[in-house]
């Protein structure tokens, strides 16, 4: 009996954490982002312009969810962006606290991030970037991620 009330909470405790693991395993098999396009708010010549009137300089970046789950907490999402040797991570809107750089989001073609539905991410700057190669990498709150080079 001593042996039963020793090794029983410790087999049990066990087969929890295990099927907790394979919850979240099945979770990132299921998940899958794509960044579709990203591009600055240039002008026709490729010159930077503030296009939307919010008195930024913007990166627009489009991604897909092409995986078979619904995407939760879009902000605790980790966005890192710059040159293709020198990129940061871009804190979200809700953590910047005013400063730039930083990213806001929004839903285009639902009002969940299901599968099929397309997130436009948007990363602030205060002055313009040069013409130059990037790299950018969005990591969604449960892991997954997709990373993209473009040229402005």
């Amino acid at each position: 009996m001593f042996v039963f009330n020793a090794v029983y909470p410790a087999v049990s405790r066990s087969s929890g954490a295990i099927v907790s693991v394979a919850g979240k395993v099945d979770d990132r098999i299921k998940s899958q982002i794509r960044i579709v396009h990203a591009t600055g708010e240039l002008d026709g010549y490729g010159n930077w312009q503030d296009t939307d009137g919010d008195g930024d300089f913007d990166v627009f970046l489009w991604v897909k969810n092409v995986g078979a789950s619904r995407l939760v907490a879009i902000e605790e999402s980790d966005v890192f962006f710059g040159k293709e040797a020198d990129f940061v991570r871009i804190p979200c809107e809700v953590d910047a606290g005013g400063s730039f750089p930083r990213w806001s989001w929004q839903l285009e073609n639902d009002t969940e991030w299901k599968p099929t539905a397309t997130l436009k991410l948007t990363i602030h700057f205060s002055s313009a970037l040069g013409s130059d190669t990037y790299f950018v990498k969005v990591i969604a709150s449960n892991g997954v991620s997709d990373e993209h080079f473009f040229s402005m």
